[in-house]
């Protein structure tokens, strides 16, 4: 569903990702770690076509993004970090409009909105313009016209901040269910633990590069024996140089 060969993007001498592949099959949620500045904000912008590559491909149920943009984002649902609303409409004209511009069915929408604002309790804020809605309302509104429209490929951009722990732990059965029904699932997240439970892949970019890759088990056993058990943090601070500040802090 989600596919990535030698994606590149470079700015002027710099590069923010450099020859990146991966491969999400449908049903699988895809963990995608880093480090702040590591690459991967970039290499969401470049799955849903919002920056073009400066090389490499990537696409979207064989879709490609750069090419084939309006084909690939029909089949494409995006959560990211910071939830874009028109704050002029309702929360309930937010998924209506969703809902057309994926060729949604009418009879479809006049039942499903209402259910979706009662699930993320939202019931009471649908007529109110979403300019008066808090960050984790409008994140709720966000997740809601993502299930709306049911995608193919779903992207993540941090999709809990903002989410209270009620809402949160909701959108992560949320995941999995869409991931069951045949989704696939690119989730970029700073919060480990939600990546250790729910990913069944994980990928770890440092300085725009892949530098590790497969199952939480496949990564225990590339650090060898003694990484068994390890969690998930452990590891990725190992991988990307956190233990130094462990030292750091032995002499403060």
């Amino acid at each position: 569903m989600i596919e990535v060969s030698g994606l590149t993007k470079r700015f002027g001498t710099y590069t923010a990702v450099s020859d990146l592949s991966l491969r999400v099959e449908p049903g699988r949620i895809y963990g995608f770690l880093g480090p702040n500045g590591a690459g991967k904000t970039t290499t969401v912008k470049m799955l849903t076509g919002l920056l073009r590559p400066s090389a490499g491909t990537a696409r979207i149920c064989g879709f490609d993004v750069a090419s084939d943009t309006l084909e690939a984002k029909r089949r494409l649902g995006l959560v990211p970090d910071e939830p874009f609303v028109y704050p002029k409409l309702t929360g309930a004209e937010f998924l209506r409009l969703t809902g057309d511009l994926y060729e949604v069915p009418y009879e479809v929408q006049r039942r499903r909105v209402p259910e979706l604002l009662e699930m993320f309790e939202l019931t009471g804020f649908g007529g109110e313009l979403l300019e008066t809605y808090s960050h984790g309302m409008r994140q709720k509104v966000v997740l809601a016209s993502v299930i709306l429209h049911e995608p193919k490929a779903l992207i993540l951009d941090e999709p809990l901040v903002g989410l209270d722990p009620k809402s949160a732990r909701m959108a992560k059965e949320i995941f999995r269910t869409m991931a069951a029904r045949g989704a696939a699932i690119f989730m970029c997240t700073h919060v480990l633990e939600i990546a250790e439970r729910i990913c069944d892949r994980i990928g770890i970019i440092l300085g725009g590069r892949l530098v590790a890759e497969g199952t939480l088990a496949e990564l225990r056993s590339r650090s060898g024996p003694a990484a068994q058990g390890r969690s998930l943090e452990e590891i990725f601070l190992e991988l990307t140089g956190g233990q130094e500040y462990a030292a750091l802090l032995k002499n403060l």
